[in-house]
């Protein structure tokens, strides 16, 4: 049993439950929001109470975003013709670091795996090819899934109802070779990403 008090142990359990965050460092994160000025403590519960209040899905790409359509899809700077396929929104934030990429993106909440009862349908797939193919802008489609079995498989699939011919105006691309297997975008440094979108090939 706890010798802490209720407050204090209630904390610790809710940082533990974060990705990356064991015990120890829960309750090094707790002592030291405890040792902060008050004033910064409720500006940190301020932030994280209104995390999920203020936060919206853009209607276009299926990012984050604050405003609808978000600030990517409506910056006019950005090629419309390159469309980049991701899975999560750190997707794009690790993208996004490129600064030879300026077109847009469109993010498809996951990927197929039918072991966690994830198919085709739970993802923004059907989307995808409804932005693809009611418009002539899109002239590549970047598939940028991790390059995971599960992220291989997703790309594969969705290559495969690219080449229907109604999306025949579409080249369709797989992001190059620079990740290796089983890596994650987000946690990609930035040369590694660029080299990955220099060596990307006709899917």
């Amino acid at each position: 049993m706890s010798t802490l008090p209720k407050s204090i142990q209630n904390l610790i359990n809710q940082f533990s439950r974060l990705p990356g965050i064991g015990p120890k460092s829960a309750q090094r994160l707790t002592f030291y929001l405890l040792k902060q000025p008050g004033i910064d403590v409720e500006a940190f519960a301020k932030a994280v109470n209104e995390l999920q209040k203020d936060i919206i899905y853009c209607s276009a790409c299926f990012n984050m975003a604050e405003t609808d359509p978000c600030k990517i899809c409506n910056d006019k700077s950005r090629s419309q013709n390159l469309l980049c396929v991701v899975e999560d929104p750190m997707d794009v934030v690790a993208m996004d670091q490129i600064s030879d990429f300026s077109g847009v993106y469109h993010v498809l909440g996951g990927v197929i795996s039918p072991l966690e009862g994830v198919g085709p349908d739970n993802l923004k797939i059907k989307e995808l090819l409804a932005r693809v193919g009611s418009s002539s802008e899109p002239k590549e489609i970047i598939l940028a899934t991790n390059p995971s079995l599960e992220g291989e498989a997703t790309a594969m699939y969705i290559g495969k109802l690219l080449k229907n011919p109604s999306y025949s105006h579409v080249k369709v691309t797989r992001i190059g070779r620079g990740l290796p297997m089983g890596a994650d975008l987000e946690y990609a440094d930035e040369f590694t990403l660029s080299k990955a979108l220099e060596g990307r090939q006709e899917f």
